[in-house]
Order: structure tokens, then sequence, then C-alpha cells
């Protein structure tokens, strides 16, 4: 919740935007040059008027906080990103379609230690060869890489089919995906398997974020929400979705001969 305090005369100051600069050494001067605004701007802000769309995002990045943190009381656009929930969650997306691509990328980009990836096809990812490439370089850079694809002709598949009133649609996109991703499953440092759970959430992790897609009867993966966690202490969101990872992966299995064709 946005902490705010009056002053002798009254005004509220927003109390977490002042906290935030003070955790970055700025004060009042340092956030107007870095933002190139004048100093009575960020006198406003700091007396709880809300800042530009633009100017959040800027400050929110610069003090590496979100917006939701900052300013929880936001206006929500109807196809972006919901941001007024606790610190953990960096943002609700109403669809995964409506993720931008830079989000997806962003996400990888950061990991320095470890990324995985749990989805029944991942198309969305495997076909951008850009993601596919950024993939490849960090695992050959050190970054353990696990990816776990969805058997094309496990149970699970066939039904995600059936509720998603799209056939045997799941089980070809998990077929094509394993010819996309071939190139990365051949780079050491990753591990690809195949598994044969019932997935209720798609989950792309990196390090301390993950960006979760709970799947809803009827509704097609593109269209469920999604999700922007980080880690914040052991017990907490993020765990739940990783321990979850963690379990479908060890039940999971490298994939056999019959798709050599495609990896």
């Amino acid at each position: 919740m946005l902490k705010t305090s009056a002053t002798s005369s009254g005004e509220l100051v927003n109390e977490t935007l002042r906290s935030a600069l003070a955790h970055k050494g700025l004060d009042q001067l340092g956030l107007a040059s870095a933002l190139q605004v004048d100093p009575k701007t960020v006198e406003r802000w700091l007396a709880g008027r809300t800042p530009h769309p633009r100017s959040r995002v800027a400050i929110a990045k610069l003090l590496d906080r979100t917006e939701a943190e900052l300013w929880p009381d936001v206006a929500i656009n109807r196809d972006g990103p919901t941001t007024r929930f606790g610190p953990e969650i960096r943002a609700v997306y109403p669809h995964r379609y409506a993720v931008p691509r830079q989000v997806w990328y962003d996400l990888f980009a950061g990991a320095e230690q470890e990324i995985d990836i749990l989805v029944y096809s991942g198309l969305f990812l495997f076909e951008d060869t850009r993601i596919v490439q950024l993939l490849t370089e960090k695992a050959q850079a050190g970054v353990r890489t696990r990816v776990l694809l969805g058997h094309p002709d496990s149970p699970a598949v066939a039904q995600r089919g059936e509720d998603e009133r799209i056939g045997d649609s799941v089980a070809g996109r998990i077929r094509n995906a394993l010819s996309l991703v071939s190139p990365l499953a051949g780079t050491s440092g990753v591990t690809l398997r195949l598994h044969n759970a019932g997935l209720y959430t798609s989950v792309c992790r990196a390090d301390d974020e993950l960006i979760a897609t709970p799947h809803i009867y009827g509704v097609a993966g593109a269209a469920a929400p999604t999700f922007c966690l980080r880690k914040l202490r052991e017990q907490s969101l993020f765990m739940v979705y990783l321990d979850s990872l963690d379990q479908v992966w060890s039940k999971a299995e490298m994939p056999t001969h019959e798709f050599d064709d495609h990896i």
C-alpha cells in the first residue's frame, strides 16, 4: 500500500517514492536531473501528485520499483498490464497475447544462472528466432537452461485439445516446437524433456523473475491471463510456481528416437 504522511500544512507526501529515492541515493534534484524535468515537478510528485504515464515508467525503472509500489491507485489500461498489487506481483495482463514481446525478451536477457520453460508447445516463444538465439547465447554463457514441452502423444495433451476445442492441434504444435527448438536443444547447458502432466499453468522463469500463465477451461492459452512475478522470499507465490515446475521436471523424460526427425 502507498505510504503517505502529511506536512504541517496538511499536504500529503508520497513516502514510498521518497524512501525509494533515498535507497538509490537520490534526492529531489537528482531525480529531476535524471529525468530532465523541473525540480518543482519532482516536488509535486513527492507531495502526492501522480506523474504522467511516461514519467511513471521512467521513475519506476530508475528506482528499480514497480508502478504498483509507487502509485498503487494508478488508472488501469483495459488491454495493458494491471499493476495494483503487492511488490511480488510486478504486473498482470488480461491475456498472454497482451504481454509485449520485449517483456519476454527482457525476462530471459536478465538471466545469469538459470532459465526454465514449462509449456505444452511454447510456439509463441520458439517461433521468435530472436528469443531462441538469446536462449542459445545464454546457455553458451553458462546459464543452465531447462525446457519442458508436452509429450505430443500423451493423454494430457489430447485432453487440452478437447478443452480448447481445437482437436489434435496441440500435438501438432508441439511437434512444430520440437523442430524449432532443435538448435537450442543441441547447445551445451540446455536440457530438453517431454512431460505428461496436465498443465495447469505455463511457466517461464529466469533466476528470480517469472512469468506464469494459468490455463482456463475452454480458453486458448494465448487468451489466458498472465502474471509477472519476482521472488522476494522463500515462502512466496513465486516459489509455489517454481516448486510445481520442479515436480513436473522430476517426472519428465528425455525425447526418444521417435522424435529424432524433430530435434
